[in-house]
């Protein structure tokens, strides 16, 4: 039985304008895609995140330019956490699946290839 798992991707855009919004998410969402052999019609629900400094439009856009265009998809501001990752679009996709988690791939790319570690700290 399908069980509804998270997926997370992450990467950062050049620049604030929409072309490069767009740009980034889509090559994102492509590899997460690609990895995971995502069906869009397997995907429960789509969130995607943006730094503050990054509103020239919505990441989702770029999943309905894609064809998704029956997927949940919501887009919000980040936490502006002082010293974090700038220019930053994360996304968390809800797919049903087969899949253990284990073998799930998250895509962190550019220059959210540094969110991959995880930060504890005490």
């Amino acid at each position: 039985m399908s069980k509804v798992r998270g997926i997370r991707g992450a990467t950062t855009a050049n620049s604030n304008e929409k072309d490069e919004v767009f740009n980034a998410t889509s090559e994102m969402l492509a590899e997460l895609v690609k990895a995971n052999d995502i069906d869009a019609d397997d995907v429960a629900a789509a969130f995607f995140t943006t730094t503050p400094d990054l509103n020239a439009d919505f990441p989702a856009a770029a999943a309905r330019l894609m064809g998704w265009t029956h997927v949940a998809l919501l887009d919000a501001v980040e936490i502006d956490v002082p010293g974090s990752q700038s220019m930053c679009i994360r996304t968390l996709i809800l797919v049903n699946t087969d899949k253990r988690a284990d073998e799930l791939v998250n895509v962190y790319q550019r220059g959210a290839a540094n969110l991959r570690q995880w930060r504890v700290e005490e």
